[in-house]
């Protein structure tokens, strides 16, 4: 039986784009793969408390007879962070990009998550390898020739933490102009934003078959 990690970062869950689309390769996945289980972790609604970070980091670098409680107890979260990954066999990261960044909670998670030995820039990428999906939603556009080119400090950081640190096969769904609805400056982009967020619907539905169709591969074999 697969198992699927699905982490959302969005602080909203009625309307988010990022929860919705990610939702549409989730159960395209689990209607070609109805065994598969998915864990999840919900870091826009229920975001790690901020001490967290700094114990782990602090923690990790002496010995555990110099280890406070809090620090003990903050690897120990990590730990059991990490431990949600090491158990997949697939990911669906669902972060929407806030202030041209990412959200400081997601932020904070992999932070945590790296605080964990096996998952640290110096690892061996426990994950390496695996498939992963990252959604990503942004308001505006900011792609090649738009007013704000080169704003998007969320997507990038991501690939680098998600593919080049931790080795993870990643695939990136976007939508843009999410904001079109509700933003008076872009109402005349509304229908390019509705045609935008359908691609990434089908985009996020044709990767939830592929993944099931390549985590039935070994079984095939």
């Amino acid at each position: 039986m697969a198992t699927i990690f699905r982490l959302d970062a969005s602080i909203r869950h009625e309307g988010s784009v990022t929860r919705a689309v990610a939702t549409s390769l989730e159960s395209t996945l689990l209607a070609a793969a109805p065994d598969a289980k998915v864990i999840r972790r919900d870091v826009g609604r229920d975001p790690l408390p901020s001490r967290i970070w700094a114990d782990a980091l602090a923690g990790s670098h002496i010995p555990d007879s110099a280890r406070t409680d809090g620090q003990r107890e903050a690897l120990v979260v990590a730990m059991e962070l990490g431990d949600e990954l090491a158990r997949a066999d697939a990911f669906i990261f669902a972060i929407p990009m806030y202030n041209f960044g990412v959200p400081p909670h997601a932020k904070a998670w992999i932070d945590v998550v790296i605080a964990d030995p096996r998952f640290s820039p110096r690892a061996g990428n426990p994950i390496a390898g695996k498939p992963a999906y990252l959604v990503i939603a942004r308001g505006g556009a900011y792609g090649p020739g738009t007013p704000r080119e080169g704003w998007d400090h969320a997507t990038g950081w991501l690939k680098l933490i998600l593919g080049t640190v931790w080795g993870l096969d990643v695939k990136v769904i976007e939508a843009e102009l999410t904001a079109a609805h509700v933003n008076p400056a872009l109402a005349d982009l509304r229908g390019l934003a509705a045609q935008n967020l359908e691609r990434a619907h089908a985009d996020a539905a044709e990767h939830g078959k592929g993944l099931a169709e390549r985590l039935r591969a070994p079984e095939a074999a």
